[in-house]
């Protein structure tokens, strides 16, 4: 996982700024019902997506939440009093305390599949009968938009995939949630170009091998060998399933 401590003060603009929170937001709140009275935007980051939630419905109470020290605080200065820091498998936070609980771009961060169901089992705790939680699936895929640059890539060895949207709906229904509704939006600004792809790479993203592994300078050599070294390729579009806590 990457250290998002070290990554805060650049993560915005190195991820598509306002223009990515924007479309995430705006995705998001498709899928939230209007009379949601209380959300919880869960791994909220540097709370440029929260404040838009918040922002988009004045009678949303809307509280964010993140584990990492350097992202609360850019979150809190967004919003001040309405940021907790805090685990995101073991929440804070009474039973049936939320209309609405978001994780955006968080699941398919955690390399065991245990930690994704107990984030998923606690979001639906923290849920009210009748509320729903939405969440980002498939991040990975979603950045495979058909270029050369996933031409290069393909024979890489990768992560699995903690949040597939199969993986995701089964644990869902596990805790007794009914699928309420689907949206995509684009990851504005997330479009990759050779020299950038090459150098996460070297940092250890995309693939299972490690930096400075042979295979891994391989891969970035054939990078290397594409046109237009800094033009970036397709946004992706990431997809959010909704699901719903019934009612008793």
């Amino acid at each position: 996982m990457l250290d998002y401590d070290k990554e805060a003060d650049a993560y915005d603009v190195r991820r598509g700024g306002e223009a990515r929170a924007a479309a995430a937001a705006d995705a998001v709140l498709h899928l939230v019902p209007q009379r949601a009275g209380r959300l919880l935007d869960l791994a909220c980051g540097t709370g440029i997506v929260t404040r838009r939630l918040a922002a988009a419905r004045p009678a949303l109470r809307v509280t964010g939440a993140d584990r990492t020290h350097a992202m609360a605080r850019r979150a809190a200065a967004r919003m001040p009093g309405a940021i907790v820091l805090c685990d995101g498998r073991r929440l804070p936070f009474a039973d049936a305390t939320f209309d609405a609980v978001t994780t955006v771009w968080l699941l398919h961060l955690f390399d065991d599949g245990e930690d994704v169901r107990r984030v998923i089992a606690d979001c639906v705790r923290v849920l009210r009968p009748g509320g729903v939680y939405v969440t980002t699936v498939d991040k990975a895929a979603a950045h495979d938009v058909g270029s050369d640059i996933d031409a290069a890539l393909a024979a890489r060895p990768r992560p699995a995939a903690r949040d597939a949207a199969d993986t995701v709906t089964s644990h869902a229904a596990g805790y007794g949630l009914i699928p309420a509704g689907r949206a995509r939006f684009t990851g504005v600004g997330q479009g990759r170009s050779p020299r950038s792809t090459a150098a996460d790479l070297r940092r250890g993203w995309f693939s299972r091998l490690p930096p400075g592994e042979p295979r891994t300078e391989e891969f970035a050599r054939r990078l290397a060998g594409l046109p237009d070294q800094d033009r970036p390729r397709p946004d992706p579009v990431f997809t959010l399933l909704a699901f719903r806590k019934p009612a008793p």
